[in-house]
């Protein structure tokens, strides 16, 4: 090669990078927040995997310290997505009058009741502290109920405000008059690893229940319908690519190292992630057999009737996100 033909195949290498450069600059950018979890592993695989880069999605996860913060964000714009329980939906549309969808399933939040290792029997609470993310929603619903149907009623126990799961966690660990709480993977395996008691799953005592879903605010979807339809694909793709058992390993090591887990954890939660009956629900599909149980905990335990599923779901974008897959 000439040093003329060198210096223009050169130029034609900056050029391309700059380019490049230039369409990555351009990338429609979403702020996207999340709890901790393994529920996360589909995200995880997607960034690994360049599958919301090849859809010219830049995107920057946030870690939610509470479902307080997670919704107050996406109402006020801060973020675009939020990845949550359905029923953080349900309360901002009803108590925040915030104009919400869900736009697809996830999973059946994987919970667990997890106690000190002095609580024997759900009686042993009598008297002493639950704690909780909020006091209103979700998986505090999840644990009143899961507490009556053990002869507990509300005012037979304390119930303390305390954030997300890997907050709670930490307040167990750190305060042993905290004497219960709703924990998922990896919190719930950490926890009993460390001593404490596993009394049972949502799943066996509540039956099916729509827990984690993508929310956004309606007006939102309806202007930016092709890049929602797009983050729904790279997501459903990152979470085939998950349950995939020829990627195990990686899948694995993407948890660990997105979660800081240890190995014998990791690998435990990956279990838990792929099992049929109870892991992530193939390609997001939403449970409407567990919207419905959802609705009724909320109607049992506010007093307040919500409205009918229709109101809060739009599953068109998941649908065209699906078909173009």
């Amino acid at each position: 090669m000439t040093v003329r033909h060198f210096a223009r195949a050169a130029m034609a290498t900056v050029l391309a990078l700059t380019l490049t450069g230039i369409a990555r600059a351009q990338d429609t950018k979403l702020v996207v927040m999340v709890f901790q979890g393994m529920q996360n592993l589909p995200l995880f695989a997607a960034q690994s995997n360049g599958l919301f880069a090849k859809r010219g999605l830049a995107i920057d996860i946030q870690i939610a310290p509470s479902s307080e913060e997670m919704r107050a964000g996406l109402a006020d714009g801060r973020w675009q997505i939020i990845h949550t329980a359905v029923d953080n939906g349900l309360a901002m549309a009803d108590v925040g009058k915030a104009d919400i969808v869900i736009v697809s399933g996830g999973d059946n939040s994987f919970n667990r009741v997890i106690v000190q290792p002095d609580i024997n029997t759900f009686a042993d609470l009598r008297g002493k502290t639950v704690i909780v993310d909020a006091l209103d929603t979700a998986y505090a619903f999840q644990l009143y109920e899961i507490l009556k149907r053990n002869g507990l009623n509300k005012g037979d126990y304390n119930v303390k405000s305390m954030g997300a799961t890997f907050k709670r966690l930490a307040n167990l660990e750190q305060d042993k008059d905290s004497k219960a709480s709703m924990l998922n993977p990896p919190f719930s395996l950490r926890a009993v690893k460390s001593g404490m008691k596993e009394m049972g799953t949502v799943a066996k005592v509540l039956g099916a229940y729509q827990a984690t879903g993508i929310v956004v605010l309606r007006p939102w979807a309806q202007a930016n319908s092709d890049v929602l339809v797009k983050y729904i694909q790279a997501y459903i793709e990152g979470l085939r690519w998950s349950l995939d058992p020829k990627n195990k390993n990686e899948a694995i090591k993407l948890l660990a190292d997105g979660l800081k887990l240890p190995q014998d954890i990791a690998s435990a939660t990956y279990a838990i992630a792929v099992d049929p009956a109870e892991g992530l629900a193939r390609d997001a599909k939403f449970d409407m057999e567990g919207f419905t149980n959802v609705l009724k905990l909320r109607t049992d335990w506010t007093g307040v009737a919500p409205g009918a599923p229709e109101k809060y779901l739009d599953l068109s974008y998941y649908q065209k996100a699906l078909a173009g897959l």
